[in-house]
């Protein structure tokens, strides 16, 4: 969802059924605020909001394998304390996840068994468990 006032999560909710919601944000304090927002949206409008994604939470140099924080370190940790969210996992800011989505080829296709592509999957697995385990709850 893009950042903004939460018009896009309410419209979303009123019109078609949404069994969850995934908060994705940077960490850097000026995103974290909207995704707060997004989170406590979805929430009053009654859409379980499933975790967080930290998007671009560190940068690995290719080289060296230095990690540098461009926009901050463990800005989610902050709205999961607070909301009492899961931490779904963090995608790393790297250059082969940006060339895919430009290239309309993600990762997950050019390069199935890459870390990033796995920190992906893994993503996916956790959101299926959560709402298998809601709809066990249900039935």
């Amino acid at each position: 969802m893009p950042p903004g006032t939460g018009d896009t999560q309410l419209s979303i909710s009123q019109n078609i059924p949404v069994n969850g919601a995934v908060i994705v944000s940077t960490p850097q304090d000026i995103a974290l605020l909207d995704a707060r927002k997004g989170a406590e949206m979805f929430r009053k409008v009654e859409v379980p909001v499933l975790g967080l994604v930290q998007n671009m939470s560190v940068y690995v140099c290719p080289k060296c394998g230095h990690h540098e924080h461009i926009f901050g370190k463990d800005g989610i940790d902050k709205i999961a304390t607070a909301m009492n969210l899961d931490i779904l996992g963090d995608i790393p800011l790297n250059k082969h996840i940006r060339e895919g989505c430009d290239s309309g080829k993600p990762i997950l296709v050019t390069d199935p068994n890459c870390p990033e592509s796995l920190i992906y999957k893994d993503i996916a697995r956790k959101v299926a468990e959560i709402l298998k385990n809601q709809r066990d709850k249900i039935t």
